[in-house]
Formats: structure tokens, C-alpha cells, sequence
């Protein structure tokens, strides 16, 4: 349950600001149509997040408890300082939606603008931090619903009434926290 509920929120907050939410808000007001927006973005992000999750439950068994304790500890403390970085939206990203249906443009432009992105590094190291992976991939999922969805359906009249440095200091600061109690020792029941 921890797991799911870390996820959740973790990755709620790092995608308030970041370039797929961005993208988000650009679909919506270039398409107006909602529910294909969401559905593409909730495929999008459960295969990219579920190929996150495998790669993160792998990277368990690759590394000993001792070296796998130090990268999550090191990695979860680079994200916080990632999270203090605003993103900004990738034009090449946008123009795909020109050339496929909006569902099929909100599918390839959150996969391609989720790889490398916050919230897949962020999947990985909490399917490696965690003993169950496909929980940390509901959770990151959920958690880009809970952000994504009411870009979509709320639009420009959110955007501009969102505490973004607050809302990111926030999410840096979980992520410090996770890297100084993984790197403290927490979790070592876990194995790590």
C-alpha cells in the first residue's frame, strides 16, 4: 500500500509543470476533444511506465542490496534536484498531432515525451526501491491521471493558478527524503 500511495503522490506532484502536463494543456485547447486526450495519455502511460517498472523490478536483481541501496539513494536525491528544473514544451512533440487523429497524436507524443522524462526515472527507481512493481506502475499512473486529466478538462483556466515552484519544492523535497532514508538504511528488511 505504501508503495502505491508513495507513487500516487510523488508522481502527482513532479508532473504539475512538466512537459507532458504542457502537452497536455496543447492537445486540449488544439483539439477539444477530451476523452480520446485521456485515453491516449492513459495508454501512453501504462505501456511506458509498465516498460519503467520492468526495467526498475530488473534492476533489483542486477545490483547487491549494498550498491543498489546507494544508486536509489543518489538517484532519488539527482530527482529532487531534477524537480527544481521547469520544463519547457518540445515543439517536434507537438507537430506529431498534426499528422495522426488525436487519440494516435496523444498516444505517440506521451510516450516519446515521457521517455527520459521525471516521472519514468522516477518509476524505475521506485519499481527498484519498492517489492512490488506493478503497484509503483498503478501508482504512477494514477498519479499522471490525477495530474493530466484536469489539464485536459479544466485547460487554461488552470494553468495559471498553480503554485509551480511551490508545487515542485514539494515534490523535490519527498524525493530528498526518500534518497536520505534509502541511503540511511531504510528498506533494508526490503533487501536493499
Amino acid at each position: 500500500m505504501e508503495s502505491l500511495i508513495v507513487s500516487t503522490g510523488v508522481v502527482a506532484l513532479a508532473e504539475i509543470g512538466d512537459k507532458t502536463q504542457l502537452l497536455a494543456f496543447l492537445l486540449a485547447a488544439r483539439f477539444k476533444k477530451p476523452v480520446s486526450i485521456i485515453l491516449g495519455i492513459l495508454i501512453a502511460t501504462l505501456v511506458n511506465h509498465g516498460l519503467a517498472g520492468a526495467l526498475g523490478a530488473w534492476i533489483t536483481t542486477a545490483m547487491g542490496p549494498e550498491v543498489l541501496r546507494w544508486v536509489l539513494g543518489v538517484s532519488f536525491i539527482a530527482m529532487a534536484g531534477w524537480m527544481l528544473i521547469p520544463d519547457k514544451i518540445e515543439e517536434d512533440e507537438a507537430q506529431i498531432a498534426r499528422r495522426f487523429g488525436v487519440f494516435g497524436a496523444t498516444l505517440v507524443t506521451f510516450f516519446l515525451a515521457e521517455m527520459g522524462d521525471k516521472t519514468q526515472i522516477a518509476t524505475i527507481a521506485m519499481a527498484a526501491r519498492f517489492p512490488d512493481p506493478i503497484t509503483v506502475v498503478i501508482g504512477t499512473t494514477l498519479g499522471m491521471m490525477l495530474a493530466n486529466v484536469p489539464a485536459v478538462l479544466l485547460g487554461d483556466r488552470l494553468a495559471g493558478r498553480i503554485p509551480m515552484k511551490l508545487v515542485h519544492g514539494i515534490a523535490a523535497a519527498i524525493f530528498a527524503a526518500l534518497g536520505v532514508a534509502t541511503l540511511l538504511g531504510a528498506g533494508e528488511s526490503l533487501g536493499f
